[in-house]
Formats: structure tokens, C-alpha cells, sequence
């Protein structure tokens, strides 16, 4: 076992308090070899060696390991944790455990977290407004997070080594730092600083971690124990922590440093200078965490004068671009429903579940949303196959739903007179005969490649019917399974056709292996897509060969020139508050648009309804007249029968540009 901590700290303590119980519990079978204070390499060395099973058992700062894991900056987010009992609670509860789960890519097991205090600030002035920062020079460890945060308060971070932090501390090279108690007084930082500030700011958890490797040599009940162990040993290494931190302090007061704490409106004012960093990176950190993280504390602060809005959507999978783009429309629209006064006297909050993309998961969410009395109406996500498997316990529940992108036409076309399903965003009974004038103005032979599933095999069928309509015949239809790999079998099967174009409905990831077989095999055949491609990272795994396969895709909204004023806003506001440098870094710009729209929708039925009673909401729903929003003024978007917002004419084609953003096709 190893760790960078001296024999004198808590946690090396309690690495040998872990020791001597995995001997006892195995009776001398066990043995542990602890390497303190770096011995065996930095923390990166120590890492890799772990990683190899050359450290069998690793102890190490989340912050060390942002490179491999970037979740692990979670805690680096400021102000995140109120209290050390949050703290606790979710690092031990579940956006712990997603973290955790984050160390199997890099072969390691995560099994708990241990602590090495909250962060404070030290400097030669006192810094208890985030105007007291303005022009410092603060020293940092490098990380893209905590940089920010110190620009967020008008100061210059510098990052230094943190065994060269002392003497650039002494030398005025900077003026402050920011770090727990322990190293403040094991480093010796205030001896050269006049000022402490007491002010939790972040928090410094260490993962223990152990090596796959050395777990998968051990027989189950070793491993069992070493993991139980480990969980059992973390209260006592946190009061340990906690006990010490009143000696440390009492060690700074004998040097004559001036202490201070922030009150509750002084660090009011550091949550808002910096609360936007946690938006900004959650991308990084992970949507399904951050989510999972503001539910909980949602929950626990700000359950009472609140009214929610459920979002089911991919967070943590392949298609969580869409996600978050679905989420971020939802947010943006809220920010402006509550700084104009919330609803009926409350103000809105979202609760952003994770299905997976996978339909038991997103049922369970659904089931949550329905027994939340607060939850009004829910907002969903991409995949057609998951909204499809919902619709039983939304009509059940006679809760309103809106799906913001998926598109099968069987989601609003359910079979129940009482329909509770609505969408803001297109449907395959419009886009799959759009898709089909497109493909047959260029082109005249070709075939449909659909993935497995209830809106592949659907615009499989719908094409089918429409070109029959039409006296044509399709060529060939290519049904292809959900994680096929063999591509070079379907591509010989194009070819065998003669096809001079492919269409296209297919999620990013099998479209993606598709393009890059095609590209491999130098087989430039255009395609004309679903924008089913587009909710995933699919232009970063293809764009070596987008250059010479000819790819449009529909889309029913971009942020590029456009003439409305509400999406002109609304992209100003997307760029400010997730810190963007043009709207062409708005990705996935089809899921911000309908959200926010679809979220703007909701608001209105609920004024309109005078009620959060979710059958009132859903009959206001049908009885909108007008909303001017940024994909369109609609009018009269929902009734009685028709409960989709968007037809044909909202429909146009669009291609990635070099720099990966979509660009509409003006004809």
C-alpha cells in the first residue's frame, strides 16, 4: 500500500489501522506493506505502478488523478458541499459510487473515500469577499478547475509546485494559496502568511483504490475483506482528520496569524462569483454525477417552495451530448421563468435523471417522478426505443410528457384517446418523408441501413409505405443489431445493390462505425441521415473521413443566422453561462432549442392552468393559442388530437463543418 502522506498524518495512521485489521480478519494471510510520503514514486508514478499491479493497494488525492479519471476533479468544484455531513454523504452515496466506478477504465477498483480536510485560504490580507481577491497572485495546483475558480474572483492563479509553495509564498512571488489545514501547518505556510480564512471553499478527499490486477489474483473472500475493511476504517480516518484540525489550529493562533471565518452572507457571495464553474465543467466531470449531486442537495435545501420538472434522458452513455444539450435548453429556460417571478408563487427546479439508455432504468426514473408529488411534468430525452417503453405508467400516472428529440411517430401516436405524450421536436412521420424527397433529388438507387430497434425498424417500414405510395420500390433494406461489429459484411451488401446513396437512421455509435468501415475502405458513397448520428461525439470519431464522404443530416433548428430574436438571446445566454467562445461551441444545438422551448411550453399550460395539478396542466397543454420561442412562433402548437408541435416545414438538411458545428443547407 502507498500513499505521499508523512507517518505523522491521520490517513497514514489509519493506513495502519487498515493493516492491522486485514491481518486480523484473515488470520496472518494477509499482509500489508505500507509506503508513505511518496516512497515509491510521485502520485502519477504511483498511478501507472498501480495500474500495472506493482502497488497492489493505492491511496491517493482525487486531484492527482483528474488526468486518467477527470470525474475525480469533482470535489475541486467550490462551494459545492455545504457542510461536511454533504459532503459525506455524497461521496458515500451514489455520485460517490459513479466516480468510483469511473477508476475500472484505468484498472483500478475504487473503493472509498478518505479526507484530508476542507481547503482555506492564506494570504497577507484578510480575504473575505470575492473583491478581496481582485489583482492577488494565488498560488495553485494545476487544474483547469481550480484556476477558474480563482479567475472567477479577479485573481491571478499561479501554479507551483506545492513542496516549492513556501518559499514562493515567502518570496511575495505570490500572495496567497489555498490549501486544508494539515498541509498549512505541515508545510509551514503560515509562519510566512499573516492571514487565514477559514472558508471550506472545496474539499480534499483521497481515493483508495486497488490494483485489478492484485484483485483478480486474490481468492473473492480476500477481496471482499479488503474492500469491506477499507469502507469500515473511513469514519474513523475522517474524525481522526477532524480531531486534528483543532490542534492545527491552535498551532496557527501561537504564530500570530489572524484568523477569520466567513459568515453565511460572505460565502453567499463566493457561491455566486463562482457557482457558474460547475456548469461550465460539467461535461468534464459528468452530467449523470452533477445531476445526481444537485437532486440530492435539491432535495435536502430546496424541497418546500419549489416546483420540478422531471428530465429522462442518456446522461452517462454514448448519446450524453444530447443529454446535457436537453438539459442546458431546460436551464436556460428556467433561469428565465424564475428571475421573472417562478410559477404561481414557487420557483422551478429540474431533476435530471439518468436512464442509461436503457428502459428498466428509465422506468424506475419515471416511477420516481410520478410518486414526487412535486414533479409536474417530465421532459425526455433521445432514444426512441426508451420513451416507447414509458408510455404505459405516464398514461397511468396521468402525468404530462414531453419528448424533446426522440422521434418514433408511435410515441405520440399511442392508441390512447386520453393522451398524455407530447413532443417538441420532429416526428418520423414527417422527417422520413422529408428524408426521402432529399435523398431522391441527388440520387436514384438507394439503401436503407437502420439500427435494430423501434425507430430504426419503423423508418425502415414508414420508407417502404412512402415509396410505395409514390410506385417505387425500395432496393434494399439493411437492419442492422444495436453493437454490431462486423461493418465490412453490410458494406459488401451495399455494393452488391449498385446503391448510389445510403439512408441513413441509425444512433452515433453504429452510424459511427459504419462512416469510419467506409473510410477505411475507401467506399465514399453519400449518405443522407436521420439526425440520430448527432447526439453523440460521432464527428470526432469520423472526421478524418467526413472530408470525402458526402453527409447531410436533418435538423429542425440552428443558432447559425439566425434571424430570431429569441434564439439570438438565447444562444447569448447558452455562451455567458456554460462560458463558450461562439455559438459554433454549442453542441447538439436541435436538444437546446426544443428544451428550452418545450420547457416554455410547460410553463405557460401551468399559467394558464392556474395549477400544478398535472391533469389541468396537460388539458392546458392542448389549449395554448400562441408562444413566440427560438425555433418558432407556435401557434396553436398542441389540441385535443394533435400533440406534436412541429411538422414537415420546420424540417431542413444540414452538414458538419470542419471545425465539427452544423452548418444548414440553403438551397
Amino acid at each position: 500500500m502507498a500513499h505521499n502522506l508523512p507517518i505523522n498524518s491521520a490517513m497514514h495512521e489509519a493506513s495502519v489501522l487498515f493493516a492491522k485489521k486485514i491481518k486480523e480478519k484473515t488470520k496472518n494471510k494477509v499482509q500489508i506493506e505500507i509506503f508513505p510520503s511518496q516512497q515509491l514514486g510521485n502520485d502519477h508514478k504511483m498511478v501507472e505502478l498501480a495500474r500495472a499491479g506493482k502497488i497492489d493497494i493505492l491511496l491517493t488525492p482525487t486531484a492527482k488523478m483528474s488526468v486518467p479519471v477527470p470525474s475525480m476533479q469533482y470535489a475541486d468544484m467550490p462551494f459545492l458541499f455545504p457542510s461536511r455531513e454533504d459532503a459525506y454523504e455524497l461521496l458515500d452515496g451514489e455520485p460517490g459510487q459513479m466516480i468510483l466506478d469511473d477508476l475500472n477504465n484505468i484498472d483500478l477498483f475504487g473503493v472509498t473515500f478518505w479526507e484530508n480536510g476542507f481547503k482555506h485560504f492564506t494570504g497577507n490580507k484578510p480575504f473575505l469577499e470575492p473583491k478581496d481577491f481582485k489583482g492577488e497572485k494565488i498560488r495553485v495546483m494545476k487544474s483547469r478547475i481550480i484556476m477558474e475558480q480563482f479567475k472567477a474572483l479577479d485573481a491571478e492563479p499561479i501554479p507551483i509546485d506545492f513542496h516549492a509553495t513556501r518559499k514562493a509564498l515567502k518570496d511575495r512571488v505570490v500572495d496567497g494559496q489555498e490549501n486544508p489545514l494539515v498541509a498549512i501547518v505541515n508545510m509551514v505556510f503560515h509562519e510566512v502568511q499573516s492571514d487565514l480564512t477559514i472558508s471550506e471553499h472545496a474539499y480534499l478527499p483521497y481515493v483508495l483504490s486497488i490494483s485489478k490486477k492484485t484483485l483478480t489474483k486474490l481468492p473473492i473472500d480476500i477481496g471482499e475483506i479488503l474492500i469491506q475493511t477499507a469502507k469500515d476504517v473511513t469514519p474513523w480516518e475522517r474524525a481522526e482528520t477532524q480531531k486534528r484540525e483543532e490542534a492545527f489550529l491552535e498551532i496557527v493562533r501561537k504564530a500570530d496569524v489572524d484568523i477569520h471565518v466567513l459568515d453565511k452572507q460572505q460565502k453567499q457571495k463566493f457561491v455566486d462569483a463562482t457557482k457558474y464553474i460547475i456548469k461550465m465543467y460539467e461535461d468534464i466531470i459528468g452530467p449523470h454525477i452533477v445531476s445526481k449531486t444537485q437532486e440530492i442537495l435539491d432535495k435536502k435545501y430546496n424541497n418546500e417552495n419549489y416546483t420540478f420538472i422531471g428530465l429522462d434522458a442518456d446522461l452517462s452513455m454514448a448519446e450524453n451530448i444530447a443529454g446535457l444539450a436537453i438539459k442546458r435548453g431546460i436551464e436556460l429556460a428556467i433561469d428565465e421563468i424564475n428571475a421573472a417571478g417562478g410559477l404561481l408563487g414557487k420557483k422551478v427546479g429540474l431533476i435530471a435523471k439518468d436512464h442509461k439508455a436503457i428502459s428498466t432504468q428509465a422506468k424506475k426514473n419515471i416511477k420516481e417522478f410520478i410518486d414526487n408529488p412535486n414533479v409536474v411534468a417530465i421532459i425526455g430525452g433521445k432514444h426512441s426505443a426508451v420513451v416507447s417503453s414509458e408510455i404505459k405508467e405516464i398514461q397511468q400516472a396521468k402525468i404530462p410528457f414531453i419528448s424533446s428529440w426522440a422521434a418514433a411517430s408511435k410515441i405520440t401516436e399511442n392508441g390512447y384517446d386520453d393522451n398524455y405524450m407530447f413532443r417538441v421536436s420532429l416526428s418520423d412521420k414527417y422527417s422520413i418523408n422529408f428524408l426521402i424527397k432529399e435523398t431522391f433529388k441527388k440520387y436514384k438507387r438507394p439503401v436503407v441501413v437502420v439500427e435494430n430497434s423501434i425507430w430504426g425498424r419503423d423508418g425502415l417500414e414508414l420508407i417502404k409505405t412512402k415509396l410505395k405510395e409514390k410506385g417505387m420500390k425500395l432496393s434494399k433494406g439493411i437492419v442492422v443489431n444495436r453493437g454490431e461489429e462486423d461493418f465490412k459484411t453490410i458494406i459488401n451488401e451495399i455494393k452488391k445493390e449498385n446503391a448510389d446513396s445510403i439512408i441513413l437512421i441509425m444512433n452515433s455509435i453504429e452510424g459511427s462505425k459504419l462512416v469510419n468501415t467506409m473510410g477505411e475502405n475507401n467506399y465514399n458513397l453519400p449518405i443522407v441521415s436521420h439526425w440520430g448520428i448527432v447526439g453523440g461525439n460521432f464527428f470526432e470519431k469520423n472526421k478524418k473521413y467526413l472530408k470525402n464522404i458526402d453527409l447531410e443530416f436533418i435538423q429542425t433548428f440552428s443558432f447559425l443566422n439566425s434571424s430570431n430574436e429569441i434564439a439570438k438571446q438565447l444562444s447569448s445566454n447558452y455562451i455567458q453561462i456554460y462560458r463558450k467562445s461562439s455559438i459554433k461551441d454549442i453542441t447538439a444545438p436541435v436538444g437546446v432549442a426544443q428544451a428550452y422551448d418545450a420547457m416554455h411550453l410547460l410553463a405557460l399550460a401551468i399559467k394558464k392552468a392556474k395549477s400544478f395539478d398535472r391533469i389541468k396542466v396537460k388539458k392546458a397543454l392542448e389549449n395554448i393559442l400562441i408562444y413566440k420561442g427560438a425555433l418558432k412562433t407556435y401557434k396553436k402548437p398542441f389540441d385535443s388530437i394533435n400533440h406534436e408541435a412541429l411538422d414537415e416545414e420546420d424540417l431542413f438538411m444540414a452538414k458538419f463543418a470542419d471545425d465539427g458545428s452544423i452548418k444548414p443547407i440553403r438551397e
